[in-house]
């Protein structure tokens, strides 16, 4: 069988020796190639890892969004609360008619009986069994008198019957109102809780390195706002002495209109309105300021939790709310009703005890304590602190009384 195998050809194998060095290269490119290729398959969703910088930008941004819904779930809450209050005191009345229905039922049940029992004796029969024609007389004016209450009570129980029904169906549609509430309160709560849980996603994938890069990125962004904060500082003791001598100045003319003009001295000029700060208004917001700030301070290393409003933690919106209570204020629950509140002022003219706002969807609020700082729950992980109002973009600023 061996001798009808056809002769391997030297030809063929001389020319493979002769290429062998070709193939061998051809081969190990080929093996680089895949290697390399392999190399770049594994390494691409490494390449698609954000940045430390990236991540503090996307946290940052989940942090605002879980912000804005914990004021939707604060408004959402507000608004079943309230809804359920109403129809707590509806169902209260429906009970109250319904009784008071049913005691009227009851009274026409009565006179149906006595009617029943009454009815077989005609006015005739019944003058010829009375024992006395005066008896029967008096027994018809009962009966007319008897009468009269029967139409009173058709006449109550009818207009009570229709007062039900109307609270029945206004209970109905404050149950709805309040269902649609609390169904929005927990699409408002899903909303948070999976924005924060992004952001726990996000800052558990970073590496130990990672962890430090980004610690100092805060400090760095920490020390950028103090030195903001000690800018406006000092325009603002600036403005507070200018205000101080115009006051000053302002005093001290009245004090020479009312002791006269000196001789060979021109009379001053009387003092323009509206020069200086002190008032009995200011006097009043100053005293409020202080109560402000006192329970502000008194708050500081309390947790933030979002939704809460204290007195064991707050959000941005509950601190400032039981803040300004505290000064006999009644403010809103939310932001975007808090800033709708008092006098709007800008940031070069705040005064301790104003409320700034911040972002452009107004879902960031602190309370300012002067020298460009502030007090203000800041997000999820951190407690109630003292800030520089330059950590955030300002939205606007308010003085509530």
């Amino acid at each position: 069988m061996a001798s009808h195998r056809k002769p391997r050809s030297r030809t063929t194998a001389r020319t493979l020796h002769a290429h062998s060095p070709a193939v061998g290269f051809t081969t190990a490119a080929l093996a680089s190639m895949t290697l390399l290729s392999t190399q770049n398959a594994m390494a691409a969703p490494g390449d698609d890892k954000p940045t430390v910088e990236e991540v503090q930008r996307k946290v940052d941004d989940l942090y605002r969004q879980a912000g804005t819904a914990t004021q939707r779930y604060n408004k959402a809450k507000e608004a079943a609360d309230r809804q359920k209050s109403k129809v707590d005191g509806m169902l209260d009345e429906a009970a109250r008619r319904t009784e008071a229905l049913n005691a009227s039922r009851r009274a026409l049940g009565g006179y149906a009986a006595a009617q029943y029992r009454s009815g077989t004796l005609g006015p005739t029969a019944s003058l010829l069994f009375s024992d006395s024609p005066q008896a029967y007389v008096d027994q018809a004016q009962l009966l007319d008198r008897l009468t009269d209450r029967q139409r009173r009570a058709v006449t109550d129980f009818q207009a009570q019957q229709a007062e039900a029904a109307q609270q029945r169906a206004e209970a109905t549609r404050s149950l709805e109102a309040l269902t649609e509430s609390q169904a929005e309160l927990r699409r408002s709560k899903q909303t948070v809780q999976r924005k924060l849980a992004e952001a726990r996603t996000l800052l558990d994938r970073l590496t130990a390195e990672e962890r430090e890069r980004l610690a100092a990125l805060e400090r760095q962004r920490e020390a950028e706002a103090r030195r903001r904060a000690e800018e406006r500082a000092k325009a603002e003791a600036e403005r507070l002495a200018r205000e101080e001598a115009a006051r000053r100045a302002q005093e001290q003319q009245a004090q020479q209109q009312e002791q006269g003009p000196t001789t060979g001295a021109p009379t001053p000029p009387p003092p323009t309105e509206g020069t200086g700060t002190s008032s009995d208004t200011d006097s009043d917001y100053a005293a409020k300021a202080e109560k402000v700030l006192a329970f502000a301070r008194a708050q500081i290393g309390k947790p933030y939790v979002w939704g809460a409003t204290g007195p064991s933690s707050y959000d941005c919106s509950g601190l400032t709310q039981a803040a300004w209570k505290a000064a006999g204020v009644d403010l809103p629950r939310t932001t975007w009703d808090q800033v709708k509140v008092g006098q709007r002022v800008a940031t070069e003219d705040l005064l301790p005890g104003d409320l700034v706002f911040f972002y452009d969807d107004i879902s960031h609020v602190g309370v300012y304590i002067g020298g460009g700082k502030m007090i203000h729950a800041p997000k999820p992980g951190t407690t109630v602190r003292e800030e520089s109002i330059s950590s955030m973009p300002i939205y606007g600023s308010v003085r509530p009384a």
